[in-house]
């Protein structure tokens, strides 16, 4: 059986989160491999396993008709700080995952910049079957006021056997 090791995501931001700009070198590597968040301009500020957290400044780009940010600015930042947090987490030898779904609650206008935090609802267990892994993702405004919230179900499952 293949030995888990630190996901290559999180031994990254481990190695380049001490340098300066590091955590800028980083949100541009993880934009490269998914070109559509760098529609929102975000900068990751924290990574580990169970845990990732990201901020979008508000700028005309992310911007809706009321000067707030838009509404899909909001769920393209709850997409990325799940997803990267599951590439953080999910033991890269044995595991995969691939999102399934997403419930998302406005709870009010995001009139300034934003910061999204991802964490699990229960740790997972990584065992040969597949299982259904609800992230969940806040998304706060300058002032610490929670602004939208999402529940982003991922599957995870055992990697199939090489051949």
């Amino acid at each position: 059986m293949p030995r888990n090791k630190t996901p290559m995501i999180l031994s990254t931001w481990q190695r380049l989160s001490k340098l300066p700009l590091g955590a800028r070198l980083f949100t541009r590597a993880v934009c490269m491999k998914a070109p559509y968040f760098s529609s929102i301009s975000p900068l990751f500020v924290e990574l580990a396993a169970g845990h990732c957290v990201a901020v979008v400044k508000k700028h005309r780009a992310v911007t809706n008709h009321l000067g707030t940010v838009h509404a899909i600015a909001l769920c393209n930042l709850a997409e990325l700080v799940a997803g990267i947090m599951l590439e953080a987490s999910v033991p890269p030898d044995t595991h995969r995952w691939i999102p399934k779904g997403m419930t998302v609650s406005y709870l009010k206008k995001a009139p300034t910049d934003v910061r999204g935090v991802a964490r699990f609802a229960t740790p997972p267990v990584y065992g040969s079957e597949g299982q259904e892994v609800p992230a969940l993702v806040t998304v706060y405004d300058t002032a610490g006021d929670a602004v939208f919230e999402a529940e982003i179900r991922m599957w995870v499952s055992p990697k199939p056997a090489k051949s």
